[in-house]
């Protein structure tokens, strides 16, 4: 993947050397990020959608992590969620998210520092776009499993590459020996954008907390 040329508006999110560099490109980015993602073909929200029809029931009070403008919290409140909580490290696409009036609650977190909410506090964790280059650490799926109760579920997208190389794999490996969650299901690879991009792919894992 190292060779391909990747879509510039992309690049300047996962070059991020730090919080503060990711923050400041996302704030700068959220008045036309919903516009430019879709423009591309933008596959994640559908698609774990359907994974979250598949383990959670529309009655469950669910927290995405790394809400961004909300996309995915709209795509579930479409469906029947009118639960929702979401945080984001960025003001600037929170402000975007709130405008859409689907979330309960939505506050400023960093995924990989401790989370607010009080331990078991939801029903199902959807983070869509998040755990990736640059981004949220593995050591953010600790948290993920205290504020999930026992058998609720843990559906996140992750590139495969990402996955394997980024520390994820050992994370899961370590969690499931642990007896903290299991893999249930995962899903085949796909492409992130149909538009662009067309090496970058995407896997959807379903985790159940234990």
């Amino acid at each position: 993947m190292a060779t391909e040329k990747r879509d510039p508006i992309l690049e300047n999110v996962y070059s991020a050397k730090s919080n503060d560099e990711l923050e400041q490109a996302y704030d700068a980015w959220a008045d036309r990020y919903d516009e430019d993602v879709f423009q591309r073909g933008y596959m994640l929200p559908a698609i774990t959608a359907g994974y979250v029809g598949r383990h959670v029931p529309a009655n469950a009070k669910i927290v995405d992590a790394g809400a961004g403008t909300g996309i995915i919290g709209r795509v579930l409140n479409g469906m029947g969620h009118d639960d929702i909580t979401g945080f984001d490290l960025s003001n600037g696409m929170l402000k975007i998210a709130r405008d859409t009036g689907v979330y309960t609650e939505l506050d400023r977190q960093v995924i990989g520092e401790p989370l607010k909410y009080e331990s078991n506090s939801f029903d199902a964790c959807v983070s869509v776009g998040t755990f990736t280059e640059g981004h949220a650490p593995s050591s953010g799926f600790d948290e993920i499993a205290r504020i999930v109760k026992p058998g609720g579920h843990f559906i996140v997208t992750i590139r495969p590459d990402i996955y394997e190389n980024e520390g994820y794999q050992d994370k899961v490996a370590e969690m499931t020996k642990a007896g903290k969650m299991k893999l249930v299901e995962k899903s085949e690879k796909f492409r992130l954008f149909t538009e662009v991009d067309p090496h970058v792919q995407h896997c959807v894992f379903v985790y159940q907390v234990q």
